[in-house]
């Protein structure tokens, strides 16, 4: 597991350093802005995906005294920084298209280079976007989740970028700036996503859709006649999850004990890297009556 993702993120460390270079070199020979602000925008995705490399590495660590949840929480801080690195980027990239815009100087030269450039990017990010997705999925981390989001974002803003070349080519050199500003606009609602989710994980808020699903899990165990004090919170890649439910209190601690078992290994089995800690408690026996009573009647 460590080694694939540890692959998959550096494999994409050497892909965001081929895209910057490339995109910087053609950028400047052009004077293309909407270039420009993609080799930005590449070379911030170059500093996330260090972070995310370095992330992984150490999300992946076995607890310890000193972090006894493990160390998953790196990976939450680790999405928070691109999305800062992700905001920045914007700032630029609307100050230099406005500044274009309301000066005039928007004309820009086309060369095939150009085209080259935008092109190749499409294909790497798409790759990269594909093998960062599926690896997340794989090993449900947030990390490589976070970076697969900055190279699909990288697709829509290049081919964004290639209708301003397009554009361009006829005359119409206002719209490389026009296609910034879109570029720009892009970046935001990815950012915002990927802060959100990030900020949710460090201040431990539960996710919804797990909450519903330890919840439904429960309700199929009929030896569960309640529960309560449902807590779940992510570190990373990482799901723990605490409940106190109510048994039959005729039931042997052997058969306790087995029962917590069996919602264990239900929960682990569909929640990838869950750790589940139950507390058992007697069901008072009037409640246990009225159950009777009301199956009986």
């Amino acid at each position: 597991m460590e080694h694939e993702k540890n692959r998959v993120a550096l494999i994409s460390v050497i892909a965001a350093i081929f895209l910057t270079l490339l995109k910087i070199v053609v950028g400047v020979m052009t004077g293309s802005l909407g270039i420009l602000s993609e080799a930005l925008h590449s070379g911030l995705d170059l500093i996330a995906a260090v972070i995310t490399w370095v992330s992984v590495r150490i999300s992946d660590k076995p607890a310890d005294k000193q972090h006894q949840y493990g160390h998953g929480k790196v990976e939450n801080v680790s999405a928070l920084m691109e999305t800062i690195l992700l905001l920045i980027a914007c700032i630029w990239i609307v100050y230099e298209a406005t500044r274009r815009l309301a000066t005039g100087e928007t004309e820009i030269e086309v060369s095939v280079w150009a085209y080259v450039v935008v092109v190749t990017s499409i294909i790497v990010d798409v790759t990269r976007s594909r093998a960062l997705s599926r690896v997340a999925k794989k090993y449900n981390s947030q990390a490589l989740e976070a970076d697969a989001l900055h190279f699909s974002t990288d697709i829509w803003s290049s081919v964004v970028v290639l209708l301003g070349l397009v554009c361009a080519q006829f005359g119409f050199f206002v719209a490389d700036s026009v296609a910034a500003l879109i570029v720009a606009l892009i970046v935001v609602g990815v950012s915002c996503r990927l802060g959100k989710r990030a900020i949710d994980a460090l201040i431990d808020r539960a996710p919804e859709e797990t909450v519903r699903q330890v919840e439904s899990m429960l309700a199929e165990f009929p030896e569960i006649k309640k529960f309560h004090s449902l807590r779940i919170r992510t570190a990373g890649a990482d799901t723990f999850i605490k409940v106190n439910i109510h048994l039959d209190p005729k039931l042997s601690l052997h058969e306790v004990h087995r029962i917590c078992d069996r919602i264990e290994k239900t929960i682990a089995a569909r929640i990838p890297r869950s750790e589940t800690f139950l507390h058992a408690e007697p069901q008072e026996r009037s409640h246990i009556q009225a159950e009777r009573e009301e199956d009986t009647g």
